[in-house]
C-alpha cells in the first residue's frame, strides 16, 4: 500500500496521550479535504454561464462560496503540516531529512500543476507556470520549512500579521508603473493597474492565466498573491496547533468558534478599506475566507470527533446513517491530490476525441451536457445536475484506490 499525498495524509497518528490515541486519524480533516475537494471539482466544471452565482467566482470584488474553495485547502494544508510534522519528528526522523521530504514534495506538486495547465498539447511558448498545485507547493514548502524549523505558535502569528499588513500597504500605498498612486492616481484594486498584475506582466508576458495585450493581462496565481496565500496556511498551521494542544475536546470547539467568529469580523470590517477580493486573494479575503473554513471545520470536529460521525463506533447518533453520510468525503479526503488531477486532466482527454454533431464540433462532455443535461428547463438546475454528474464521475477512480488501499503520495 502506497502512502498518500501531503494533503491526503496529514492527519497523522497523534504522539501525545493529551491530543489523541495513538493511530487515532483526525478524521473531521479527511472530511473536510473531501467536501472541499468534491465543491472544486463541481466548480470548476459548472456547467457553463447558466449557473447559479454561487457557482461562479465574483467577477472581481466580493465574495461567493466558489471564492472559499481554494483557500479551505490551502487551509487544510496548514492544518495537515502541524500533523505530520510532529508525528514524523515524534518518530524519530531528523529535521534534515523532513526539510528535503517537504522540498521534493513541493516541486513534485508544482510539476503536477504544470502538467495540468499544459495538457494535452503542451504549448510551450505560451505554458502558464503560475496555477493551482503551484500555489500550494509554495505555501506548503514555505510554511512547512518555518514550522520545522521554528515551532513557536508567536512566530507563526507575527509572520501572519507581517504578510497581511505587508500585502495590505503594497497594494494600497506602492505606486504602480506607468499609472501612478492607487486611490490617488487609479482606483484601489483596478483590475488591470495594480501592482500585483504590473508585476506579473513585468516577469511572465505571455505565460498568464487572463493573458492578453499590454495592460490588460493578469493571473489570480500569480507571484505577489503568493504572500497572503501564505497567511490563509498560517491561520490553518495555527488551528492544527490549537487542535493538538492537551485541552479537551469541549475548549477546542470553543476556540475554533471563536476563532472563526474573530476572522470572520476582521475579514468583513476590513473590506471597507482593503475590498474582499479572491483574484488578489487581498487580506480581509484571507481573514474572511479562513472564518468560513474554520466555522466548517468547527461542525465537522464537533461532529466526528466528539460526536463519532463516520466512525465505525460512533458515540450518539446512529452509526448507520452518519457513517453513510460520510463515507464519500472520507474516499476524497484520503486521495484529495488524485481526485483533483482526474478532474482536471479528464476533460483534455476526452477533448481529444471531438466529432461532429448537429453541425457543430464537440467532445463527449459537451455533449453530454447538451443532450441529456440540457433538457432540463431551469438552466441553475441543468448546470448543477451536469456538475454534481462529473463530480460523481471522478469519485470511480478515486473510490477504486480506496477499495484497493492505495492512497497515493507525491
Amino acid at each position: 500500500m502506497t502512502d498518500s499525498t501531503l494533503a491526503s495524509r496529514p492527519a497523522e497518528e497523534m504522539q501525545s496521550e493529551g491530543v489523541q490515541k495513538r493511530g487515532h486519524r483526525l478524521l473531521s480533516l479527511d472530511i473536510l479535504r473531501g467536501i472541499t475537494i468534491a465543491f472544486m471539482i463541481m466548480v470548476n466544471n459548472n456547467g457553463g454561464p447558466g449557473a447559479w452565482s454561487q457557482m461562479h467566482h465574483a467577477a472581481w470584488n466580493g465574495l461567493t462560496a466558489t471564492d472559499l474553495v481554494f483557500p479551505t485547502f490551502l487551509f487544510v494544508v496548514g492544518i495537515s503540516i502541524a500533523y505530520s510534522i510532529e508525528a514524523r519528528l515524534a518518530k524519530g526522523a531528523k529535521r534534515a531529512e523532513l526539510a528535503w521530504h517537504t522540498v521534493q514534495r513541493a516541486a513534485i506538486l508544482f510539476l503536477l500543476g504544470i502538467l495540468v495547465n499544459t495538457f494535452p498539447y503542451f504549448h510551450l511558448q505560451h505554458m502558464r507556470f503560475y496555477g493551482v498545485l503551484q500555489r500550494i507547493a509554495i505555501c506548503y514548502l514555505v510554511v512547512g520549512l518555518f514550522y520545522l524549523f521554528d515551532r513557536r505558535v508567536w512566530t507563526k502569528v507575527a509572520m501572519l500579521v507581517i504578510v497581511l499588513v505587508g500585502y495590505w500597504v503594497l497594494v494600497r500605498w506602492v505606486p504602480v508603473p506607468g499609472a501612478g498612486m492607487p486611490v490617488r492616481d487609479v482606483p484601489l484594486l483596478d483590475r488591470n493597474q495594480n501592482i500585483v498584475a504590473w508585476m506579473d506582466r513585468q516577469l511572465m508576458p505571455g505565460h498568464l492565466y487572463e493573458d492578453a495585450p499590454t495592460f490588460d493581462a493578469r493571473d489570480p496565481e500569480g507571484l505577489l498573491s503568493d504572500l497572503p496565500a501564505l497567511g490563509t496556511t498560517l491561520l490553518g498551521l495555527l488551528a492544527g496547533l490549537w487542535v493538538r494542544s492537551r485541552f479537551p475536546h469541549e475548549t477546542k470547539v470553543l476556540g475554533l468558534a471563536a476563532g472563526a467568529a474573530m476572522c470572520l469580523n476582521l475579514g468583513y470590517y476590513w473590506d471597507a478599506w482593503l475590498p474582499l477580493n479572491k483574484k488578489m486573494w487581498t487580506s480581509s479575503y484571507v481573514l474572511a475566507a479562513a472564518g468560513w473554513s474554520l466555522a466548517l471545520f468547527c461542525i465537522l470536529f464537533w461532529l466526528v470527533e466528539m460526536r463519532g460521525w463516520g466512525r465505525s463506533n460512533p458515540r450518539g447518533a446512529g452509526s448507520v446513517f452518519t457513517r453513510a453520510l460520510m463515507w464519500p468525503w472520507i474516499v476524497f479526503g484520503l486521495n484529495a491530490i488524485a481526485a483533483y488531477m482526474v478532474s482536471e486532466l479528464l476533460p483534455g482527454l476526452l477533448g481529444l476525441a471531438s466529432f461532429s454533431s448537429h453541425g457543430h464540433r464537440m467532445n463527449p462532455l459537451g455533449w453530454v451536457r447538451l443532450n441529456v443535461f440540457g433538457h432540463i428547463a431551469n438552466p441553475g438546475w441543468a448546470c448543477f445536475a451536469y456538475s454534481f454528474s462529473y463530480m460523481a464521475l471522478c469519485f470511480v477512480p478515486v473510490w477504486i484506490l480506496y477499495r484497493k488501499r492505495i492512497f497515493l503520495k507525491v
